[in-house]
């Protein structure tokens, strides 16, 4: 879900700047940052970015140029300079000699003159044109950040394919191991029995159901059906063309759990080896998911 994307548009009043980064995210984190003449239109552009992206830590940045240039506005503070002018009055009458207040005199005081740019640049940005031209900016951005998004997902589906066929493989190494635990746990039980000496003898049939009704807690068949089943979902997914991230991340989740489910029931040195196997393919896949929109 990485990206970059930088767009500039020209309009006869304004030249915006727009550029679009992504990094990975569980879910969409989207900042917006805009010039303040232009936060009006951060709601729109928010819902322009959230109709394209599902996913991913994304900053959104636009920068406008305004053409028009500011015209100057000059506050006077007007109770300040009355009240200096009648504390001049009162020294004069008082037979001290003193100047009057001048225009330097004023500019110099602080608080006394405030001289600041006003400008329309938020009419400006609320003009259709500038609304229009703002969108269609950052939708050329959107189509680069995509682009440049989907290039790395072509590359993660490789990757994800071929560590879904290695999680395929551990999972039928793990039904057949786990097959052969359970028949050589029936063997030693039936075994640990005949050596028992038990007076009376138990009936042979009642001997051999409970031997089997004990090995079969080490049944681990629905915990393998439940993840072939898991492994062809991700498959479904994983080529439909909706976001997918967050469904495979769950997906994961639900394969880990039932990988440890068999690593709890089925009995054997070769399964347990296994079973580690299963869960580092698993975490590799459940890290390059991050990266999935």
């Amino acid at each position: 879900m990485t990206g970059f994307a930088s767009v500039e548009a020209e309009h006869a009043a304004v030249t915006l700047r727009v550029t679009l980064r992504s990094v990975n995210h569980r879910h969409l984190d989207l900042q917006v940052r805009l010039p303040p003449s232009m936060l009006a239109l951060e709601p729109q552009l928010r819902a322009l970015v959230q109709s394209r992206l599902a996913r991913g830590r994304v900053e959104l940045a636009v920068n406008a140029i305004f053409v028009e240039q500011p015209t100057v506005e000059v506050d006077l503070n007007e109770s300040l300079v009355g009240s200096l002018a009648a504390s001049l009055e009162r020294v004069r009458a008082e037979g001290l000699s003193i100047g009057g207040l001048t225009a330097g005199d004023l500019l110099r005081l602080p608080h006394a003159v405030t001289v600041r740019e006003r400008s329309g640049d938020s009419e400006i940005a609320a003009t259709p044109e500038v609304v229009e031209a703002a969108c269609a900016a950052v939708g050329r951005a959107l189509d680069e950040l995509v682009l440049m998004r989907t290039r790395e997902g072509e590359h993660l589906a490789g990757d994800l394919d071929a560590r879904c066929s290695v999680v395929g493989d551990l999972v039928g190494q793990l039904e057949a191991s786990a097959l052969r635990g359970q028949a050589a746990l029936e063997t030693r039980l039936a075994e640990r029995v005949k050596q028992l000496n038990v007076d009376p003898e138990p009936e042979p049939a009642l001997v051999a159901q409970e031997v089997v009704r004990f090995a079969a807690r080490s049944d681990v068949n629905e915990e393998i059906s439940r993840l072939q089943g898991h492994l062809l979902h991700w498959r479904t997914i994983a080529d439909d063309d909706e976001a997918c991230g967050r469904r495979l991340d769950f997906l994961l989740q639900e394969m880990n759990r039932e990988v440890n489910t068999i690593g709890s029931k089925a009995e054997g040195l070769e399964v347990s080896e296994l079973i580690v196997s299963a869960k580092a393919e698993l975490e590799r896949l459940r890290e390059q998911v991050q990266n999935v929109e």
